[in-house]
């Protein structure tokens, strides 16, 4: 696994066992017109066993002519290659800037010959320069177009999610690998109410390409095109021939796909990759159903396979905190439901140590990877709101650890700080800190995963009470500065009441793991009244004697099967 610095957070797996390969990110994308109150919104979880989970920021700033800036690889912290700094750059909040723009990404891999490049920018960097730099999503598409041309690419495959308050896209790029500069790209917008998502497969198949009238997209050489807002898709110039040069596709322009192409389905693909985008696909759309199989990798090799959509338009449209449960998927209601094998344990807790790959006389298995999953270092709902003054367009809604244990907590893009309790340097991966966010919230989940069916009944209450407090304070700050002329102010309040919100989800997590350590100590459950742990009445602090729940019957069975003979009872039966 590569490591992180504490700028990037997107996260990559390394190659496992019996050739799976298994990557770590989720993005989802809605654009305006799929979401009840017209914002874009964008998720993002950054998936990682080394990751730490902390917000990362950057204050606006002015530099003087001939400034220049070292362009630190991500993965690694080495030093790259040095670039000329923007006169002006943006305060950015996670992967969010002032003006709402987010940027998010997942690692696809894609054809190694692709990689290794031997200088240029790396994709991390790509993503916090352009936020630095940009203020919409069509400025940043030609902002990362050009630095990949200049100065050239050296990771490997992703795609994008950018959104501003308008508009949604999803880009995907390659490198060229030695002996070549840059990369070959495609990058699409979202039709207005529909959906997308990508999960570490590369999901941009055919595109239309450029006319010499009424046209839709453009090629790099005409990328000064994509403000028309007619232009629904823009691409590097070479990303057909280059692919002919290298022998992988010598079809007709119009029947080349840049996925399958640049980077063919696999088992992992599908089932790993591809199942996380079906699962918030076929949480929001029931006609989706038809793409199980193909998911699950049971149509893989199959001549016509059917490959899902690359957008979908949703039954309905959706809320803010419909994106965040939408976050919270462990493949319920599918064939791959974490909770339902022998797997989950007793208790239904629906995920797996790894390793993820494994093999049992001869025949390999897999683990399955669902959205929700124990090692997140932290994950987003990022918000955009055309209709608001720009300082206070973007929400981040942040969390760290599990999304399924996590709060998403309201910072809005142009904070001047941080709590403390997310903020970059507040303990590490090999640090413990006790006012860490990251730190507290592992407690918590780690707890819950040894009960989970009885523990994660008490977690949610608490967190859909302060998620959807948070939603309605929100609303009522909008109407408070909505018409705002003091800009200067206007930061101060909304830096005020995120850090407010920040400490009290700390605050709120730290009650939380004192209740459940007191209330599920050593495998019981204490009883409870009004609210208050039922006690005696003869001592202070003596409990009523707790609840000892069972073994569910299925289970029983299994230690039966396994050690009936040695654990059986042998006392007399008497009529």
């Amino acid at each position: 696994m590569k490591r992180k610095s504490i700028l990037a957070g997107f996260l990559f797996t390394a190659a496992m066992t019996l050739s799976v390969m298994s990557f770590a990110c989720t993005n989802f994308l809605f654009t305006k017109g799929a979401t009840k109150d017209g914002s874009t919104m964008i998720t993002y979880a950054a998936d990682s066993h080394t990751l730490y989970g902390e917000l990362y920021y950057t204050r606006a700033a002015m530099y003087p002519a001939g400034t220049m800036i070292q362009v630190i690889e991500w993965d690694t912290g080495k030093p790259l290659i040095k670039i000329p700094q923007a006169a002006q750059t943006y305060t950015t909040v996670g992967n969010m800037n002032e003006w709402g723009l987010t940027i998010g990404e997942t690692t696809y891999g894609g054809r190694e010959e692709c990689w290794h490049q031997e200088t240029g920018i790396d994709y991390g960097s790509l993503i916090y320069l352009t936020l630095q730099r940009t203020k919409t999503a069509r400025e940043a598409i030609k902002q990362i177009a050009d630095f990949m041309n200049e100065y050239g690419y050296v990771s490997e495959g992703e795609s994008f999610s950018i959104a501003d308050g308008d508009e949604v896209w999803i880009m995907e790029l390659i490198g060229k690998g030695k002996g070549e500069k840059g990369a070959v790209w495609v990058a699409r917008m979202i039709p207005d109410g529909y959906v997308s998502g990508h999960a570490n497969q590369a999901r941009i198949t055919q595109f239309p390409l450029e006319q010499k009238k009424n046209t839709t997209s453009v090629s790099y050489k005409n990328i000064n095109k994509i403000f028309d807002k007619n232009i629904t898709t823009a691409y590097s110039d070479d990303v057909i021939t280059f692919a002919r040069k290298k022998g992988w596709f010598n079809g007709k322009d119009a029947e080349f796909s840049f996925s399958d192409t640049y980077a063919p389905l696999t088992f992992s693909g599908v089932r790993g990759c591809e199942a996380r985008v079906y699962a918030m696909f076929n949480r929001v759309n029931s006609n989706m159903k038809k793409y199980e199989d193909y998911v699950m990798g049971k149509t893989l090799g199959n001549a016509n396979i059917e490959r899902m959509p690359l957008w979908i338009k949703p039954d309905s449209k959706v809320s803010v905190k419909d994106v965040m449960e939408l976050m919270r998927d462990y493949y319920q209601g599918t064939a791959m439901d974490m909770s339902q094998d022998l797997g989950a344990g007793p208790f239904k807790c629906p995920y797996r140590w790894r390793p993820m790959t494994w093999e049992v006389d001869g025949q390999a298995y897999v683990h399955e990877r669902a959205t929700s999953t124990q090692q997140t270092g932290f994950s987003f709902v990022a918000q955009t709101r055309s209709w608001m003054p720009s300082k206070a367009k973007g929400i981040l809604w942040f969390g760290v650890d599990d999304t399924y244990t996590t709060v998403y907590t309201p910072m809005f893009g142009s904070i001047e700080k941080v709590p403390h309790c997310f903020e970059v340097g507040n303990g590490s991966m090999t640090q413990y800190s006790p006012t860490s966010a990251f730190w507290k919230f592992n407690q918590v989940s780690n707890w819950v995963y040894t009960r989970w069916i009885d523990m994660i009944k008490d977690l949610q209450k608490v967190q859909n009470d302060l998620e959807n407090s948070y939603i309605n304070e929100v609303a009522q700050l909008d109407a408070k500065i909505k018409n705002m002329d003091d800009v200067a102010a206007m930061c101060d309040t909304l830096t005020a009441f995120s850090v407010a919100k920040g400490n009290q989800t700390f605050d709120a997590w730290s009650d939380l793991y004192n209740y459940l350590l007191v209330k599920y100590i050593d495998g019981n459950i204490k009883k409870e009244k009004d609210g208050k742990f039922q006690e005696t009445g003869y001592r202070k602090g003596d409990c009523v004697f707790p609840d000892q729940p069972a073994y569910p019957d299925e289970w029983y069975r299994m230690i039966i099967k396994d050690h009936g003979d040695v654990i059986k009872d042998l006392s007399p039966k008497t009529k």
